[in-house]
Formats: C-alpha cells, structure tokens, sequence
C-alpha cells in the first residue's frame, strides 16, 4: 500500500483567467507547475469560498422533511433536502438555520455540523456542509424560490423506499442521508453506553 505524502507541494499557479462567465457560474483557466517540472493548464468552476448547507431536518427522531423543487439541470421535479449558499458574514450554523426556514417553513432549536462534502473536486471549488436540524418549530422567512416548495415527511424506517425513487437522485442528498444515518447511529450507542 502506497503511503500519502503529506509535506508534498501544491503545484504552483502561474496564471488565472476567467474564460467563460454566466449570471451563476466563472470558468477559470488554471495555467500549473507541478514539483516535476510538468506544466498543465486546467479549467475549473471558480467557486465564492463561502460554500454552501445542505440540511437534514428531524420533525422528530423518527421522520425527516423533504422539499420537492424544480431542478433546471434535469428539467424535473426533485426532492431532496434544503439547500442554499452561504452568505457574506454568515456561518454555515446560521445559513443552515436561515435556508430550513426560506425552504421548508421550520428554524432549529438544534443544528449540528456533521460533514463536509464535494461535488468534483477536479472540476468545482465548492464545499456544502451537512448539517442536521431537530427541535424544529415553525418559521418561514420568505426566499428566492419561484413557486412555493411542496415539504415532504418521510420515515427514517423507511430509507429504502425512499434510495428507490427515480426523484431523489442527487448524490450530495445521498451521502447526507447516510452521513446523518451514520451520526444518529453512533449518537444512540453513545446514549446506550
């Protein structure tokens, strides 16, 4: 087995450029120095660095909420979890806190931090924080979604049905549901213990 390097170098940025640019998205040309000598020019999404939240709400220990939106890239309906950046001077607590409140009509009395994931990391310079949300009352704060957001109840019991939907495909909802999974689990083993 390989062992990983940890003292080894960055390749150095000798050059960025903007090369395309949207109302949402910056391609960037990377133009690299690796420690080798090879050079390589790279395209990537420019993310903002503030990131984004993806929370995973409990109405209770035994269900979770859902939102069903229009997801442009497939031209569908989705459903998945609450999502949305983070913006200037917020924490990802606060963001999560604000979005599960824009999106579902709930604030938390209780927000942890679970994971960090991202989507591509070849290609994206964005991170989501997984957040999970109990001790939920009811709040809404208006957002920026074109057409009210249908919230869905959905059994902890009940994942499978749920992983078999040809509308709950988004990886990032995935790895959530079974990061938050993982967390509850150890959480009762600790409480049992």
């Amino acid at each position: 087995m390989n062992k990983i390097d940890p003292d080894k170098p960055l390749p150095q940025i000798h050059q960025r450029e903007i090369v395309a640019k949207s109302g949402l998205f910056r391609v960037e040309r990377v133009d690299l120095e690796f420690s080798n000598g090879a050079t390589r020019q790279f395209e990537r999404m420019a993310g903002s660095g503030r990131g984004a939240v993806m929370i995973v709400p409990f109405i209770n220990p035994e269900t979770f909420l859902l939102i069903r939106e229009y997801a442009a890239g497939t031209h569908s309906y989705q459903i998945g979890f609450p999502k949305g950046l983070i913006d200037p001077g917020e924490t990802p607590l606060q963001a999560a806190d604000r979005e599960l409140k824009e999106e579902a009509g709930y604030g938390a009395k209780s927000l942890t931090e679970i994971h960090k994931v991202s989507m591509a990391p070849t290609f994206f310079d964005a991170q989501m924080n997984i957040i999970l949300a109990d001790g939920l009352y009811p709040c809404r704060l208006e957002g920026d979604e074109p057409e009210p957001l249908e919230v869905i109840e959905w059994s902890i019991h009940n994942i499978d049905a749920l992983l078999a939907r040809d509308d709950f495909i988004e990886a990032r909802c995935i790895a959530a549901l079974f990061l938050v999974q993982k967390h509850l689990h150890k959480q009762t083993i600790s409480e049992e213990n």
